[in-house]
C-alpha cells in the first residue's frame, strides 16, 4: 500500500471519527439553546455588538454543557439504549464511539463550558453550574420519577432563559420565565406521550418512568398545560404596555400549540420534539410569522 493511500485512508478514518463524535453530542438538540438569545431580543438590544458577543458566548457554553450531559447519559444508558428502536443508533450504544473516547470528549466540553461561564461572570457561572447539577440529577434518577421528570426538563429551559438575560446584563422578565417553563413542560409531556406510543407499537420496555404514565393521563396534562401556556402568554402581551401591538401574536401561539397537539394525537408524533418542530410545514410557517411579527413590534416599540 502506497504512502498516499495510507494517508488517504487515515484522513477518511479521522473524518469519520470526528463525524461520529459530533453526532454523539447531538447538535440537532442545540436548537434548545437558542433560548439563550431571548434576553437580548426581548430587551431590544439588537444593535449592541458587545452584548451579542456575550449572548453567543453563553450559547456556546450551554451547547458544550448539553453535549457533556448527552455523552454521560449515553455512556450510562448504553445497554438500555441498545434495546430501543431509535436510541440504539446513537454512537455510544452502537459501538461507533468507545466509552473512553466519549468520557474524554465529555471532560473537554465540560472544561470549555466552565471557562466560558466564568468569563461571563459569577452569576452566569452560578446558573451554568445549576444547569449542570439539574442535568446530572435528571440523568442519575429524576428521569425515573413520574411528573418530576418533565418538571426537571422545564427547569432546564427556565435556567437557559435566565442565563441568556444575565449574560447580556438585562432584566429578567418573570413573564419570559413563566412562559418558557410552561412551553417546555408542554413539549416534555408531548415527548413522553410520543415515547409511550413508540414503546407500545414496538413492544419494547422503554424508559422506566413510562410504566407509570398512560396515554389518557398524558393527553389531559398536555391539554391543560397548552391552555395554560396560551393564557399566560396572552396575559403577558396584554400587560406589555410599551408593546401595545404584541397581542396580535397570540393567534400564532395558539395555532402552533394546537397544531402540535393534533400531531401528537392523530399521528403519534412527539418522541423527538425538535424533529417535529423543523419538519412540519404549518408549524414552521407559524413560528416564522411569529418571529417576524414580534420583530416588527419590538422595532416599533
Amino acid at each position: 500500500m502506497s504512502a498516499e493511500l495510507v494517508a488517504e485512508v487515515g484522513e477518511r478514518s479521522a473524518a469519520r471519527s470526528w463525524g461520529t463524535a459530533f453526532r454523539a453530542v447531538r447538535p440537532r438538540q442545540w436548537t434548545k439553546n437558542l433560548l439563550l438569545f431571548a434576553g437580548i431580543v426581548f430587551a431590544a438590544k439588537l444593535g449592541d455588538g458587545e452584548r451579542w458577543l456575550e449572548a453567543f458566548a453563553a450559547f456556546a457554553a450551554y451547547c458544550a454543557a448539553s453535549g457533556t450531559a448527552y455523552l454521560l447519559n449515553d455512556v450510562r444508558d448504553r445497554e438500555a439504549d441498545r434495546a430501543h428502536p431509535l436510541k440504539r443508533q446513537r454512537p455510544v450504544a452502537s459501538g461507533e464511539l468507545r466509552v473512553g473516547a466519549a468520557l474524554g470528549l465529555a471532560a473537554a466540553l465540560a472544561a470549555v463550558a466552565l471557562a466560558l461561564g466564568l468569563a461571563l461572570g459569577i452569576e452566569s457561572l452560578a446558573l451554568l453550574l445549576a444547569f449542570v447539577a439539574l442535568q446530572a440529577a435528571y440523568t442519575l434518577g429524576v428521569k425515573h420519577i413520574v411528573v418530576a421528570d418533565v418538571v426537571a426538563i422545564a427547569g432546564l429551559f427556565v435556567i437557559r432563559a435566565a442565563a441568556g438575560a444575565v449574560a447580556v446584563h438585562v432584566r429578567i422578565s418573570p413573564w419570559l420565565l413563566v412562559c418558557t417553563g410552561l412551553l417546555a413542560l408542554f413539549l416534555a409531556l408531548g415527548k413522553r406521550r410520543g415515547e409511550l406510543v413508540l414503546v407500545e407499537s414496538h413492544a419494547t420496555p422503554g424508559r422506566r418512568v413510562l410504566r407509570t404514565y398512560s396515554l389518557r393521563v398524558l393527553d389531559r396534562l398536555v391539554t391543560i398545560v397548552a391552555a395554560a401556556t396560551v393564557a399566560v402568554y396572552s396575559a403577558y402581551t396584554v400587560s406589555a404596555h410599551d408593546l401595545r401591538a404584541l397581542p396580535v401574536t397570540i393567534p400564532f401561539v395558539a395555532f402552533g400549540l394546537g397544531r402540535y397537539v393534533y400531531l401528537l394525537r392523530r399521528r403519534g408524533l412527539g418522541e423527538e420534539p425538535d424533529h417535529v418542530l423543523v419538519s412540519d410545514k404549518p408549524i414552521l410557517l407559524t413560528v416564522a410569522l411569529w418571529v417576524v411579527v414580534c420583530a416588527a413590534v419590538l422595532a416599533a416599540g
